[in-house]
């Protein structure tokens, strides 16, 4: 790795542990400046703004995520097993959480947006990977598996991560995922338990 690169992978652990632990607001460029020993310009060098720099964290977790995902697909396990491993490897941490919460403020929108699209990217290949072994095991029946691998991302993301839902949202999604891969019924029902049901509707 060269010099540069380096260093700038510094600062974005820096900025990361800040963010993390000060919250994303209040954590200023001069605060990371600081920390890091370095002179303003070498951080301006390396990225435009703060809102670049909290882009450049959030994709230096995706890819750590990643790697995790990867080396679950090579693991000598279930293919639901995986396909639970894969989902889970890809959620935020519970100390992440001040990041996270940054995304949703509506003047992030956009990069909101912009993690989500990556997020889809980084996933529809590895989980289609781990359908097409479900595939010639006999447990699911489908074709265009990226293309349905997609559109399950699209709406997950859409039905579970933008608003409040209910449970029956939850079963419909499970039944809907079990047929659009062709699978028995009760084959994704391990769904259910990797949902985040802090935003579910409550029961009255």
């Amino acid at each position: 790795m060269k010099k540069g690169e380096k260093r700038k992978q510094e600062l974005l652990k820096i900025a990361y542990d800040m963010f993390l632990t000060r919250g994303y607001e209040n954590t200023s460029v001069d605060e990371i400046i600081e920390r890091a020993q370095i002179a303003k310009g070498t951080y301006y060098y390396h990225f435009q703004s703060k809102e670049q720099m909290l882009e450049e964290v959030i994709d230096m977790m995706i890819d750590s995520e990643t790697e995790m995902a990867e080396q679950i697909i090579r693991m000598d396990i279930t293919v639901p097993q995986k396909i639970v491993g894969i989902l889970s490897s890809m959620k935020p941490a519970e100390t992440e959480q001040p990041i996270k919460d940054t995304l949703f403020k509506p003047e992030n929108v956009l990069m909101h947006y912009k993690v989500r699209q990556k997020l889809i990217y980084t996933l529809t290949p590895l989980l289609s990977d781990v359908i097409k072994e479900g595939v010639n095991e006999g447990l699911f029946e489908c074709d265009n598996i990226p293309e349905r691998v997609k559109m399950l991302l699209i709406i997950s993301d859409a039905t579970f991560n933008e608003g409040t839902f209910s449970e029956q949202d939850i079963f419909v999604f499970i039944d809907m995922t079990e047929k659009l891969l062709g699978a028995e019924k009760g084959t994704m029902s391990f769904i259910y338990d990797l949902i985040d049901k802090s935003d579910m509707e409550a029961v009255e």
